[in-house]
């Protein structure tokens, strides 16, 4: 299976410029709200069209704007899940699904009721989607969408609507039906936990343009540039330079930090999650080990969210840095020495 998209369109502030191949694993695209993830979804399903370009599922061309080839949307076999899920409201769970079906109404109804026994709608046939859950009308409206079997599924974000406590349990449920199912998927979000779960590959997009093409678990560990790296959800930055092969200034903190990867020559940043750093009062050999200056304390159910400084350096959105922990994990004093592994020391290139 492959989806094949290089596509150009002229958009109000900015032009999309798209081009990968999804090889057949599940892509997540990932990108903030307005760089252009679902207007990538239209083009692909024949809702809008690009101004130039080509696409094409297992090799039947869906667009070609040099050969002038623009099939209809109801023509590319083509599952699209809106974020509002577009169910007929003035029909039945039975009837949404059943009007993706060819055939008689006798002649559908083995199929529908797999279809309801499979997305664990069982009961709830005879309703109407105003009666049913965020949840339930996601699993109907999918049920519809794959009742015609489409080679390619598009999935614009699908848990936007959903509490918390639904949209994990629902992820599960979403990541054992695209297992079984054959086709290519496309999943863009503006979340990283759902691109994380849902894709094995993850086009980042800012602004129309693609900013990095690679398997998800590598874009997350090595970001690269400054936005991807911010679009994975990395909140601490500094303007850096290359001391030496295995050294940075990371310039905004004044902080020397030793470095595990290759520094880029054109380095222009480092990045550290916040996650990454740990307590290092008592073990002089730890190292990057640095005094901090707590600014601020914020506290989450279950973590803290400490600001912080280095001494001497004054407190600013630039130098300040974020470190969150999990209560069970630290309960005392807070400590005076954080240290962060060289391996966790992002180096990266791009705009601040």
């Amino acid at each position: 299976m492959s989806l094949k998209v290089d596509i150009h369109k002229k958009l109000k502030g900015f032009a999309l410029d798209v081009c990968f191949d999804s090889g057949g694993a599940p892509l997540g695209i990932l990108g903030a709200s307005g760089s252009g993830k679902s207007m990538t979804l239209k083009c692909i399903a024949g809702i809008e069209s690009p101004d130039s370009g080509h696409i094409s599922v297992n090799g039947r061309v869906l667009y070609d704007s040099a050969r002038k080839i623009n099939v209809k949307p109801q023509k590319r076999n083509i599952g699209y899940l809106f974020q509002n899920y577009a169910l007929f409201p003035n029909m039945t769970v039975a009837q949404n699904i059943a009007c993706a079906l060819p055939g008689s109404r006798a002649g559908k109804a083995p199929k529908v009721d797999e279809l309801v026994r499979r997305f664990a709608l069982d009961g709830l046939a005879g309703r109407y989607p105003a009666q049913l859950s965020g949840g339930q009308q996601q699993r109907v409206a999918l049920a519809r969408i794959l009742a015609y079997e489409p080679e390619v599924l598009l999935l614009d974000e699908p848990f936007s609507a959903l509490d918390a406590f639904l949209k994990e349990a629902l992820q599960v449920e979403m990541r054992q039906l695209l297992a079984q199912y054959g086709g290519d998927t496309v999943l863009v979000t503006h979340n990283r936990d759902e691109v994380y779960r849902l894709s094995e590959d993850l086009l980042v997009l800012d602004g129309g343009r693609a900013l990095s093409m690679a398997p998800t678990e590598e874009t997350f560990e090595k970001p690269r540039q400054v936005q991807v790296a911010r679009l994975t959800g990395c909140k601490n930055f500094s303007r850096a330079v290359k001391l030496d092969d295995t050294h940075v200034e990371a310039t905004d903190w004044r902080l020397r930090l030793q470095v595990a990867a290759p520094i880029p020559e054109n380095l222009t940043h480092i990045g550290i999650r916040a996650h990454y750093f740990v307590p290092a009062d008592d073990d002089m050999a730890m190292p990057n080990r640095f005094p901090i200056a707590v600014h601020s304390l914020l506290e989450d159910p279950f973590e803290w969210n400490v600001m912080f400084h280095l001494p001497g350096v004054q407190h600013s959105p630039q130098t300040g840095i974020w470190w969150k922990y999990a209560k069970q994990q630290h309960n005392g004093a807070l400590p005076k020495m954080l240290s962060v592994t060289p391996q966790n020391v992002l180096l990266l290139e791009g705009d601040g």
